[in-house]
């Protein structure tokens, strides 16, 4: 089977999935998937997909599994004893072929029993489809990861450019994401701060990396609060989960302009950090030192996290550009996880809607964007006071 453990997955998908146990256990969600890839029939291989996820269902925390959770600083007991009594089930996923090649994937149910659904069932279709599709160049794939190694190496007082792997979801396959990380390891020593995979973290003694994504901020366009105080509010549900500890928010799910008015000087000295997702990478440091600085918080100590679509010489770019200015880190995803030769996918799975209202993330990237409400992603707009983007969908 592609994914062997429930662990293998990111680690926000548990500080959320706690989150959501200890706040919000009602609520309910819909995700759906998109391949954004042209010309990519995923369809004819939709049975054995659905073999995949059959085996994902059966799967089940291990006692070692549930140990290691127990022993992360910011896990708490009540959520591995609900761990210990977890599984995925299968009736809150509809899959199956749509004529134009694509899949139509859509889980629908309590967002606790639903959250941890999408990054193996990404892993799942990319590995299913690269075994189908090509053949690995395992030679290329080690002469390519060496030669990223020896740059990231190369970069002066290389251990302020932190680096992380943050590739599961679009890795070519498992074995390769477990064939490259001790070397990342190894090689780059105290430069490699983690992984993203809470399996590898375990079996390779690396720390596990991650805070919260998209969809927590999108819940609670959902969740009571007015629309207009929803971002605020999941950056105080954060706090009210972790005390200051998982300090990361993050930037982009309704636009950095929104995202600058609701983060204030209370957030600005609260939170450790920012991580940007999208958008023009440098122009969003400048803003973002620059927010700081006006909220009297000293940039420098503060992390500034990237992690849309790097490779080696964009993280190079932005570090010879912020470096000296505040702290910087890097996660690096496909860049790492798929470079073999074949072209990756660009496949995602989102939340659209929450206790059955529709929420959206407007992305500062054109064609990021995900909703199934035009009318809905019109009126957040307004809300938000953004110009229309007619390429919202």
């Amino acid at each position: 089977m592609i994914i062997s453990s429930l662990l293998d997955t990111d680690l926000y998908k548990f500080t959320m999935m706690q989150a959501v146990l200890h706040q919000y256990p009602a609520a309910t969600v819909q995700y759906r998937f998109k391949c954004r890839t042209a010309g990519i029939d995923l369809a004819r291989f939709v049975d054995e997909i659905s073999e995949q996820i059959d085996g994902l269902c059966r799967l089940r925390f291990t006692p070692q599994e549930l140990d290691y959770l127990r022993g992360l600083r910011f896990i708490r007991a009540d959520f591995v004893d609900f761990l210990g009594l977890f599984h995925l089930d299968r009736k809150y996923l509809r899959l199956q072929p749509a004529a134009s090649g694509e899949l139509e994937l859509v889980i629908e149910g309590p967002w606790l029993h639903t959250i941890l659904f999408e990054v193996p069932l990404l892993a799942i279709i990319n590995e299913v489809w690269f075994r189908n599709t090509s053949q690995p160049d395992w030679e290329e794939g080690e002469r390519r990861l060496q030669h990223k190694i020896q740059r990231l190496r190369a970069l002066p007082d290389a251990e302020a450019c932190a680096i992380a792997d943050y590739g599961t979801r679009r890795r070519y396959s498992a074995d390769w994401h477990a064939r490259l990380l001790p070397q990342l390891r190894d090689r780059l020593g105290a430069q490699f701060v983690g992984t993203s995979n809470v399996l590898w973290a375990m079996r390779y003694g690396l720390t596990p990396m991650g805070t919260m994504a998209h969809e927590w901020l999108q819940a609670f366009q959902a969740l009571g609060p007015r629309l207009r105080d929803s971002q605020a509010a999941a950056f105080e549900g954060w706090a009210r989960e972790y005390r200051g500890d998982l300090g990361i928010a993050l930037s982009d799910v309704v636009g950095l302009d929104a995202f600058l008015r609701d983060f204030d000087m209370y957030f600005c000295k609260l939170f450790d950090g920012m991580r940007q997702d999208s958008g023009d990478p440098v122009g969003w440091g400048e803003r973002v030192i620059a927010h700081l600085a006006a909220n009297r918080t000293d940039p420098r100590s503060k992390t500034l996290v990237f992690s849309d679509g790097l490779d080696v010489d964009k993280v190079e770019q932005l570090y010879r550009h912020f470096r000296g200015r505040c702290r910087l880190a890097f996660g690096i995803g496909t860049h790492l996880t798929n470079d073999l030769g074949p072209t990756p996918l660009q496949i995602v799975i989102k939340m659209t809607r929450c206790n059955g209202q529709p929420v959206a993330k407007l992305s500062d990237s054109p064609g990021k964007s995900m909703c199934d409400d035009p009318g809905y992603v019109r009126y957040l707009r307004q809300v938000f006071e953004l110009p229309p983007e007619p390429a919202d969908s």
